[in-house]
Parts: structure tokens; C-alpha cells; sequence
């Protein structure tokens, strides 16, 4: 494959950084199946690995680097064996790294997987179905960890601990490619470019009249989110103010980012030096836990989950028909791999959640990627051949830290609770990260993590190191940074400390629901096979499909076709699958059927004259079919009368079978006027349209 990435940068100070991959169906040979046939809007796996480049490029750009920077990843050609994503990864990396943009990289990025219990490097489309890991690793120099994204299938502790560090190692080779490439070219970075930093001189200034405020806020533990913001906030105004009248030259941004400077030493300086938290928790205790199931009776699910003062997600479960599944597009099915899927996650942050007022649009980009990262903790313990598409709604109430993490813990509820038989509760987590580096060499000298971090824990910190699994394993890991990279010594203390808090929240959450519920609710969906006799396809469909239509629009009922006789039948609730019955039971009422042998003679009855010919029945109960002018007699009749055929009259014909494409009786009487002995037949066994699944069974007709 091939992916040609571009990097453009304005000289102008501006908040506007992004990264954009972009899947082109020429890549793949294709072309669009849009009405425009052209590549319109991006994908859902086309933001996801474009917020995967940003993870793994932004913590080395330099503090105070704020000016507009885009990168374009777009894919040029793609051999459907290998994922491009890793590509665009590196392809971001030497891109910067030859730009005159200031950057502390170049990074190497590899996808690990695991099969049949052996790592492997950039495994191969067809390796990574088989695989029950997949592991992107974006690593820095001197074997640092810079982006970790992990989907897995209930991996080990110790598997997935191995898998990192066999990644990082291998993404040095890429490191020392880029970095040979760059010294080839001899780039030079752009210098003079102001960095927007506080001057020392206002820092100093801002301490002296802040720090002890401060300092007495973020020690008051009794504060919760609102009213500890209110206070720094009254504390910011009162010090921007008298840093203005004794710095009346410096730019706004200067006073702000002081006092931002001062804040953040107090609060780094408190977990460092004292191992306080400022809701008075030590470094490893979790915040306290509530849930709550089946919160409201009509839905399929509901849970809600509590951790702490402010951080409340309410979770909601749906089935819907195998219809309703995701249908991935062409050219992601070819670029890609991905396939329909029946599980979805979707998160909504609305901002009454952090007590904020803004527009409500669509889904954004860190909806799309808190849902994301939430759906692949749960999908693992999915059973795969569930039989409705399953939809779990996370809705954040009010927040103050990871709320991707409670989705997980929340949507594992909801689950359960639905009755969906889930191999294994799922928990998540989110671990923190606060450093001490060295003056000279920018090295970290103490570290301290944190479980089950804050919002302002998130701000304030290096790390915001997130993951989910069950009591046996993990089944997703997502690793951000604000540093420009970390030891993997401190990767694997973060899983150990994740892994305690996981078995800690999974241990509560049990008190509430400890495994699935037997049953589904009653009002719950329901659904149903029913056979259909090829010779009964027509009857059941309707003249251009009109039956059906009419017994979904009636009932709202979903039929899918699973074979040539076979039928599902969706019902949204026990009732709709009466109706439906019912509904299929009046058109079929009078369509019993007798097995009949092919080439017998039988009396047939003649029930109507047509133009065409006469409509005839071979026993009562059957639905009249059509003898045609042509199979009347040898010779040419425009008009059965002429042959003084008349109704209720009793007439020989032949049977030769159904019509394979309708399944329409195919009968003669013109041939019994050739000369041929043949045995008159009679009729006996039934053979109808069943409900429920059961295939009838077929009897020989009797002489």
C-alpha cells in the first residue's frame, strides 16, 4: 500500500491543530456508490485512526507551540492484505520529522497481534482475524512509550504486558530509518519562532500572591468540582487583575498562562511531595461506587452508574432485527476489512454534563471516539450469534473524569440486566500520571500514579492511561500522553494498578447484578422462523411483495428472508408477534396444500371463466390457479366457450410440477388428448406454511 501525507503550518499564532486521513476508493480500485461517486464526508474509521495520529504526534510538538498546523494522510493505493492505518502513523512521523516545523520526534508505530498465543509484527488482514490482540504501539527514542490503543479478546495481564514491550522495541527500527532519512536530507528546523510561554519574571509575581489561596483550596477536600472551580476561579480574577497593573506591557495570554503555571505546580507539587489528592483520597483509592439497574421498565436495559460526587452515566440497551445492523460501506470493506457489525456503542456528552451551556450538533469527533473505545471493552463478551443487533446508548449525566470508562462499566450493567448472556462482567478504569524531569535532560526523576483520576487530575497530569476487562483479562487499553514520552517501566505499573482497581469495581458492581438475567423482559422483542414451501413463496409475498409489505406496515414487524423457505420474523414486542401470526394465518388460511405426483391425472373444477382461460381447482380448499387457453385443447382457442366449457364443470388435466421461479401449478388438458394410459390419482396429506420453525415433513401420495 501507499499513503502520501503532507504537513502545512501557518506562521501566525492560532488554536487550530488537526489531523485528517482519508480513505480514496481509487486506493482500492473502486469507485464510490454514492449518488456523486465521489469520496464525501468522512467515515467513522477514517476519524479513528485520524485521532489515533494525533495521539501519537501531538506530545512532541514543543510548550507554547500554538500555531496552525494540518496534517493530510491520504491513501494512494492499498493491497487489501495490510492495514494502512500503521502507514499513515509513520508517514505523519517522517513528515514532520523532514519539515522545518519544530517537533522532538521522529516516532515508529507497529500494530501487534497475538496468534494462537505468538506475537506478531504487522500481522496481515487474515493473521489478525485469528488474532486475540490488536496492539498499536507508538514508540519514541530510546525505547519510550508514546501511544498505546489495544482491542483484545480477554487477553492476560501478562500477554499483553509482552506485547508492549516487543512493540516498542520494533518501533525503534523505524525511528532510526526516519532519523537516517532526516540526516540524509539535512533538515533544518525553523528558529526564532516565538513560543508562547509566561515570562519567569509574572510567574514569580503570580506565586507570591497566589500560592497560598491556592494551596488552601486544593487542600480542602470537602470541595467538590463546581464550588473547587468557583474558588480558583475567584482566586484567577483577583491575581489577573493585580498582575495587570504591575505588568501593564504583558499580553493577556501571559497573565493567564502565569497564574495557569502557578496552579499546576501547586496541585503536582501536592501528589509528589505530600501523596494528597484534593478530595482527600490516597494515590490508589477509588472514588465511591453506586449502580442501579433497570431503572425504567419499558426498556430492554438500564443501569446507572455513580462514581464519586459528579460523574454519572446512564446506560440504555436496545435489540433490534439482525437488519438494523451497522452496514459497513464498500471501499472501507476493501481498504479496511470492516465488516457489518450488531453490536454498536454510542456515547453522548451533552454539555450540561461539565455544568456548561453550547450548541447541540451532531455526534463530534470525541464522542465518536469515547464510544469507540467503550464498545471494544464490551464487544469481546458479546456472544456472536445473538440473535437481534444490539444497541447500548451511554449518556454522561454530569462529569469529572473518565467517562468513557464508566460507559464500560455502565453498558456491562445494561447488558445483564437486558438478559444478554454475556461471558463475563466488564470494568474500566482510568490511571494518572504525575511527574518530576530533570532541569538539564528533561528526564523523569519521581513519578506518582493515580487510579480513578479526576477531570482536574486529567488536566493537571502527564497521563490519561484508560482500561477495561473482566476478572480473567482485558479487552481494551487506551493510553494517552502529554509528555513526549514515558519508560515502559511506568506501562507496566499502570496496568498492575488498573488491574487492582478493575477487580475492585467489578467486586461492587456484582453486588448489583452479579450475572445476566435468565430471561429477556416481556416487553422485550421477539422473534420467529417460519417455513415457506417454494410453491407457497407466491402466495405469502403478495403480487410485488404487497403481502409483506402490509404485514410490516400493520404490525411493525421486520421479515429477512434466510433461505429459499426459510423466513425470520422480527417482532419489537410479544404483541406484534401475535398480530403478525394472525396476520400470516388470514392470508394463508385457505392455502392447504396435497402432495401431488408428478405426471398423475386429476379432476380438476372449473371456478371461473377469463379470457385467458379457466380458473380451476383440484380440491376445495385450494386457491384457484389459471389453466391456460394454450393447455386447453390441441387445437388453437381464443376463448374457453368455444370449447363450451362452462363453471362448476369437472374436467381431466395433467399435473407437471410448479413453476421453480413462482411456484405456480403447471397443468395440461391438451396432452390428455394424445394417446397415453395413466393412473387417475387422489389426494390426501397436508402441506402448509408453518409458523414457529418447524420444516413439515413430506408423505407420498397414495393410489
Amino acid at each position: 500500500g501507499g499513503c502520501a501525507v503532507s504537513v502545512s503550518c501557518l506562521q501566525e499564532s492560532a488554536l487550530f491543530s488537526k489531523v485528517d486521513y482519508r480513505q480514496k476508493a481509487a486506493a482500492a480500485g473502486r469507485i464510490p456508490t454514492n449518488y456523486l461517486r465521489r469520496e464525501l464526508g468522512s467515515t467513522d474509521k477514517e476519524i479513528l485512526t485520524s485521532r489515533v495520529i494525533d495521539r501519537s504526534i501531538r506530545p512532541l510538538f514543543p510548550g507554547g507551540y500554538f500555531y496552525d498546523t494540518q496534517i493530510l494522510c491520504n491513501l494512494l493505493a492499498v493491497d487489501g492484505v495490510n492495514d494502512p492505518d500503521i502507514l499513515a502513523i509513520n508517514g505523519a512521523s517522517a513528515a514532520l520529522a523532514l519539515s522545518d516545523i519544530p517537533w522532538n520526534g521522529p516516532i515508529g508505530a507497529v500494530r501487534v497481534g497475538l496468534v494462537d498465543g505468538e506475537t506478531v509484527i504487522n500481522p496481515t488482514r487474515k493473521q489478525m482475524s485469528a488474532s486475540a490482540l490488536n496492539l498499536v504501539v507508538a514508540g519514541a527514542p530510546q525505547s519510550q512509550v508514546v501511544m498505546l490503543e489495544a482491542t483484545a479478546e480477554n487477553v492476560l495481564q501478562q500477554d499483553l504486558c509482552h506485547a508492549i514491550k516487543v512493540g516498542v522495541k520494533h518501533t525503534q527500527l523505524i525511528i532510526q530509518g526516519i532519523q537516517q532519512l532526516v540526516k540524509e536530507r539535512g533538515v533544518v528546523k525553523r528558529t526564532g519562532q516565538k513560543l508562547f510561554m509566561a515570562p519567569e519574571e509574572i510567574v514569580e509575581c503570580a506565586r507570591k500572591l497566589a500560592s497560598s489561596k491556592i494551596y488552601a483550596v486544593f487542600t480542602d477536600s470537602s470541595h467538590d468540582k463546581i464550588s473547587r472551580d468557583e474558588a480558583i476561579n475567584k482566586i484567577r480574577l483577583e491575581t489577573e487583575e493585580q498582575l495587570k497593573e504591575k505588568f501593564p506591557e504583558a499580553e493577556p495570554y501571559e497573565i493567564m498562562e502565569s497564574f495557569n503555571v502557578v496552579s499546576k505546580d501547586i496541585f503536582r507539587n501536592l501528589v509528589l511531595n505530600e501523596y494528597r489528592r484534593c478530595d482527600g483520597r490516597d494515590l490508589t483509592s477509588l472514588r465511591d461506587i453506586k449502580c442501579e439497574v433497570n431503572m425504567f421498565k419499558m426498556l430492554h436495559g438500564s443501569a446507572l452508574f455513580q462514581r464519586g460526587q459528579t460523574q454519572v452515566v446512564l446506560c440504555t440497551v436496545t435489540f433490534d432485527s439482525l437488519e438494523s445492523s451497522v452496514k459497513s460501506d464498500l471501499i472501507s470493506t476493501v481498504v479496511s476489512g470492516i465488516k457489518d457489525k450488531n453490536f454498536m456503542l454510542h456515547y453522548e456528552f451533552p454539555p450540561y454534563a461539565t455544568n456548561e451551556i453550547g450548541k447541540v450538533t451532531g455526534m463530534n469527533r470525541r464522542e465518536l471516539g469515547h464510544g469507540a473505545l467503550a464498545e471494544r471493552a464490551l464487544k469481546p463478551v458479546i456472544p456472536p450469534d445473538f440473535p437481534f443487533t444490539i444497541r447500548v446508548t451511554s449518556e454522561v449525566l454530569e462529569s469529572n473524569g473518565s467517562s468513557s470508562m464508566a460507559s464500560a462499566c455502565g453498558g456491562s450493567l445494561a447488558l445483564m440486566d437486558a438478559g444478554v448472556p454475556v461471558s463475563s462482567a466488564v470494568a474500566g478504569v482510568a490511571i494518572g500520571l504525575i511527574t518530576k524531569c530533570s532541569q538539564e535532560k528533561g528526564d523523569i526523576e519521581d513519578y506518582r500514579l493515580l487510579t480513578d483520576i479526576l477531570g482536574i487530575e486529567d488536566y493537571f497530569g502527564d497521563m490519561d492511561f484508560k482500561m477495561a476487562g473482566t476478572n480473567k483479562g482485558i479487552t481494551a487499553l487506551q493510553v494517552d500522553l502529554k509528555l513526549p514520552g514515558i519508560p515502559i517501566k511506568i506501562v507496566m505499573e499502570a496496568i498492575q494498578q488498573a488491574t487492582a482497581a478493575k477487580r475492585e469495581i467489578l467486586h461492587i458492581m456484582n453486588q448489583t447484578l452479579a450475572k445476566p438475567r435468565p430471561n429477556r423482559k416481556e416487553s422485550g422483542p421477539v422473534v420467529e422462523t417460519i417455513h415457506v414451501p417454494l410453491s407457497k413463496r407466491l402466495r405469502f409475498i403478495g403480487p410485488g411483495g404487497y403481502n409483506l409489505k402490509k404485514l410490516q406496515a400493520q404490525t411493525g414487524v421486520t421479515v429477512s428472508q434466510l433461505d429459499e423457505e426459510t423466513y425470520s420474523v422480527f417482532a419489537p414486542t410479544p404483541s406484534a408477534m401475535h398480530e403478525a401470526r394472525e396476520f400470516i394465518g388470514e392470508i394463508c388460511k385457505d392455502d392447504q396444500e396435497v402432495n401431488l405426483e408428478f405426471g398423475a391425472i386429476y379432476t380438476a373444477t372449473i371456478t371461473e371463466i377469463r379470457d385467458s382461460g379457466v380458473m380451476v381447482k383440484l380440491y376445495p380448499n385450494m386457491t384457484p390457479v389459471l389453466l391456460h387457453n394454450s393447455q386447453l385443447d390441441q387445437r388453437k382457442v381464443q376463448h374457453p366457450s368455444a370449447l363450451g366449457l362452462e363453471v362448476g364443470q369437472e374436467i381431466q388435466v395433467k399435473y407437471f410440477g410448479r413453476d421453480p421461479t413462482d411456484g405456480r401449478m403447471r397443468l395440461s388438458r391438451k396432452i390428455l388428448q394424445a394417446p397415453a394410459t395413466t393412473t387417475l390419482k387422489t389426494l390426501t396429506d397436508k402441506n402448509s406454511i408453518v409458523l414457529g420453525g418447524a420444516v413439515p415433513q413430506t408423505s407420498s401420495s397414495s393410489h
